[in-house]
């Protein structure tokens, strides 16, 4: 899925994501507005992964989503 495509799904996809992401905030969901860089960024937090780790967990799950 192209990023602008994925951004602008953004609301249809929180709930997806939230589920992915069960550590994430309704909060976090609503800043992250779709960007990847914040999505990662929160991964990160969250979870602890590195940058690597949550790119990809970020990548699959986009490319999961068609």
């Amino acid at each position: 899925m192209d990023h602008n495509v994925f951004k602008g799904k953004w609301n249809q996809l929180k709930g997806e994501a939230k589920k992915q992401w069960g550590e994430l905030t309704d909060d976090d969901l609503d800043v992250i507005a779709g960007e990847k860089d914040k999505l990662v960024g929160k991964l990160q937090e969250r979870y602890g992964h590195s940058k690597d780790t949550a790119e990809k967990e970020y990548d699959d799950w986009v490319r999961s989503r068609g």
